[in-house]
C-alpha cells in the first residue's frame, strides 16, 4: 500500500511540476530549466543525505551514473515537448515508457516477448500516430516524436530504479539523477541562455523543489512497489494534467487526440497486466 500512496503522490507533484514548466518555458529555453532543476535539486538532496547521514557508495557508480544520464535526457526531451505542444498530449506521449520497457527487456535482457503482447503493441502505436499526426506534415509531427523519445529514456531509467534500489538508499539513486541531469543540460544551454529575472527565477526555484519532491516519492514507490503496478497508478497524472491545461491553457484536446491518448493508456494497462500475470 506505501508503493500506491508514493506513486499517487509523485503523480500530483509531477502534474504541478509540468504546470510551472509549461508556464515558464515561454520565455526560458527547456535546457535551461532543466539544468536548474538538476542544479536545485542537487544541492537539496545532499542537505537531505547530510540530515539522514546517508554517504554516498564506493561501489555501483556506473550504473548510477548510467540512471542519471538517461533520467536527465528524459527530462530535456519532456521539457521540450512541454515547451511546443499542449500539456495533455506531452504527458500523454511520455506514458508510452511500458512499451518501450518491454522492448529494452527483450532487446537487452533476452527476455520473451508472449504473444498476447505483441497483439497489443500495434495498438499502442496506433494511438501514437493518432497523436502524432504525421498526416499534416506540422512541426507538431516533430515535436511529438519528441515526445516519444522522452518516453523512451524514461523506460531506461526507471528499469534502472528498479534494479539500483536492491542495493542503493533511494536518496543516492536520486542524487546521482539531478546532479548528472543538471551535467547533460548544461552544454545544451549555449547562446541560449537568458538571465531569469525575479519571477522566472521563482518558477525555477519551484521547479526544482517540486521535482525533486516528485522524483523521491517515485523512488520510494519502485523501492516498495513493483514496476508495473507504480507505472498504472501514475496514469493517474494523466486526469491532473488534463484538467491543468483546460484550467490554465484553455487546451482542449481534439478527437484523434481523445481517441488516441485512451488507447495508448488501455494498451498501457493492458500491457501491465498480462507482465503482472506472466510474473505471478
Amino acid at each position: 500500500m506505501n508503493g500506491v500512496w508514493f506513486a499517487l503522490f509523485s503523480s500530483l507533484v509531477f502534474s504541478v511540476m509540468n504546470v510551472l514548466v509549461k508556464e515558464v518555458s515561454a520565455t526560458i529555453p527547456p535546457a535551461e530549466i532543466a539544468f536548474f532543476r538538476g542544479l536545485i535539486g542537487t544541492i537539496l538532496i545532499l542537505v537531505l543525505m547530510r540530515f539522514r547521514q546517508i554517504s554516498l557508495s564506493r561501489t555501483g557508480i556506473p550504473m548510477l551514473a548510467l540512471r542519471g544520464v538517461l533520467g536527465g535526457l528524459y527530462m530535456l526531451a519532456y521539457f521540450f515537448t512541454l515547451s511546443k505542444i499542449p500539456l495533455t498530449d506531452a504527458s500523454i506521449l511520455a506514458q508510452m515508457s511500458p512499451v518501450f520497457v518491454i522492448l529494452l527487456s527483450v532487446i537487452f535482457l533476452k527476455e520473451r516477448l508472449p504473444r498476447r503482447t505483441i497483439g497489443i503493441l500495434p495498438f499502442i502505436f496506433l494511438g501514437a500516430i493518432l497523436l502524432i499526426k504525421p498526416h499534416e506534415y506540422t512541426s507538431y509531427s516533430i515535436y511529438a516524436w519528441v515526445g516519444i523519445c522522452s518516453a523512451v529514456f524514461s523506460a531506461a531509467a526507471g528499469v534502472s530504479i528498479r534494479y539500483l534500489s536492491k542495493t542503493h538508499p533511494s536518496y543516492e539513486i536520486v542524487f546521482y539523477f539531478v546532479a548528472t541531469s543538471a551535467l547533460v543540460a548544461l552544454p545544451l544551454m549555449g547562446q541560449q541562455f537568458v538571465m531569469p529575472n525575479v519571477m522566472q527565477s521563482m518558477y525555477l526555484l519551484a521547479i526544482g523543489v517540486v521535482s525533486l519532491l516528485g522524483q523521491v516519492f517515485l523512488t520510494r514507490a519502485f523501492t516498495h512497489e513493483s514496476a508495473i503496478v507504480v507505472q498504472v497508478v501514475s496514469y493517474f497524472g494523466l486526469v491532473l494534467n488534463g484538467w491543468f491545461g483546460f484550467m490554465f491553457w484553455q487546451e482542449i484536446p481534439d478527437m484523434l487526440t481523445v481517441i488516441g491518448g485512451v488507447i495508448i493508456v488501455a494498451g498501457c494497462i493492458a500491457l501491465s497486466s498480462r507482465r503482472g500475470s506472466t510474473k505471478a
